[in-house]
């Protein structure tokens, strides 16, 4: 997709940080809209530094910004959403990975292991994915009711499906028995 910009730990200096900005433009802005399921994607940048955090551990800070374009839930009509948001990596040389699969989330979900390369461009792509709107919107637009049916047959509300409406409407119709 892009020319890689992995940074090998070993040649990053211990005591001044490495600035980075990646603004990915043409080719490779198309192929991560088409990878995130985007109708486009414009003005992305990713800008920060890696630095030494004690003697063996690496910190990546970055900012993020992005305007995206997906489809509307509702309408399928184009929403742009703006996307600014800081991002943070911690790379610790001795993180412990518990390997199963089902594993309970550390609390610290900006730590990882430290590998033998540190890619802002990866950081990038993985915190664009995390940004982007599961559901967008157009402003003032709410998924209604749709209901559903064979012809002659009553529809099934939501109300239905809650637990007791059964027994509410046996109990009020037993009050208007009495």
């Amino acid at each position: 997709m892009a020319d890689s910009t992995a940074l090998r730990v070993a040649d990053l200096p211990q005591n001044a940080p490495t600035v980075f900005e990646i603004r990915p433009e043409g080719e490779t802005l198309t192929a991560l809209a088409q990878e995130l399921g985007l109708n486009a994607l414009r003005k992305l940048r990713f800008a920060g530094e890696i630095r030494a955090s004690g003697k063996r551990d690496w910190s990546l800070q970055a900012t993020l910004g992005a305007t995206v374009v997906q489809d509307c839930v509702v309408t399928l009509e184009p929403v742009t959403t703006r996307i600014d948001q800081k991002v943070e990596r911690r790379y610790l040389a001795g993180f412990e990975d518990p390997g199963e699969e089902e594993a309970e989330m550390p609390e610290d979900e900006t730590s990882e292991a430290l590998g033998s390369h540190i890619d802002p461009f990866a950081v990038m792509v993985e915190a664009l994915s995390l940004a982007i709107p599961a559901y967008p919107r157009k402003d003032g637009e709410a998924l209604g009711e749709a209901v559903f049916t064979a012809p002659g047959v009553a529809p099934m509300r939501d109300e239905d499906t809650k637990p007791f409406a059964a027994l509410a409407a046996l109990k009020d119709q037993l009050k208007t028995d009495d």
